[in-house]
């Protein structure tokens, strides 16, 4: 059962003992975790194998959202291979040669492309000069990153049915930006629930807060990922 969950749990911590403690509390739910800035900056690579060695039936969604020159991004993806993750995040608006320098370097790994950060709405858009909707930007961008060679797509849910209906069932999307029923929104801007997000056709949801902020985070892990079934 846990190998199915469509929960993939953000571990943003930044001390080993706390992911390690989250991981073990979880484990029996969840199969996927999420190491993102938080915990890579303060541990690197030997942290990531750490957690590995220890828990070797996890995948691990390793989110660094790398967005740099080609070659960069290329040496990028090489120095972090032999980590093995299941989905390593690039910005789609990296860009058609990047995304294909990661995908090329890296053809095991579901090159994950981030579309619009949860965080933004359109006002902040606008104010940053894109006066694009957000809902044809995030297509425009997902469409261009999986043509340059990305398996995976990142995006709020409230874009996941428009993906799903023009890339189609191959591709894999991702949602953050979910929060349970009477949750706190906390710095999510557009936001569903699990089972709302799945239902427009995400594959999985990630999700930190609520589960590793909850006064029993094996509990709601467990009542989250029910939800699913």
């Amino acid at each position: 059962m846990r190998n199915s969950s469509q929960v993939i749990l953000a571990l943003d911590f930044s001390d080993m003992a706390s992911t390690v403690e989250m991981i073990n509390l979880t484990k029996e739910h969840i199969g996927i975790y999420k190491l993102g800035l938080e915990f890579y900056l303060a541990h690197g690579k030997s942290g990531v194998k750490e957690i590995r060695s220890r828990f070797t039936d996890i995948e691990i969604f390793l989110d660094l959202k790398l967005h740099d020159i080609p070659n960069t991004v290329a040496g990028a993806c090489r120095s972090v291979a032999d980590m093995n993750p299941k989905f390593l995040t690039v910005h789609a608006s990296g860009g058609s040669k990047m995304i294909s320098a990661a995908s090329s370097t890296l053809p095991k790994v579901e090159i994950t492309a981030v579309t619009i950060l949860t965080s933004l709405d359109q006002e902040q858009m606008i104010a940053m000069g894109l006066s694009e909707n957000i809902e044809s930007l995030t297509l425009s961008l997902a469409k261009n990153a999986v043509n340059s060679g990305a398996r995976a797509i990142v995006s709020s849910p409230q874009e996941v049915s428009l993906l799903r209906k023009h890339l189609g069932e191959k591709v894999t999307l991702i949602t953050p930006g979910v929060r349970p029923s009477g949750a706190e929104r906390d710095d999510q801007e557009r936001i569903m629930t699990p089972r709302q997000a799945i239902e427009a056709g995400a594959d999985f949801v990630v999700i930190g807060r609520p589960i590793t902020k909850a006064s029993d985070p094996k509990q709601a892990a467990d009542a989250i990922t029910a939800s699913l079934r």
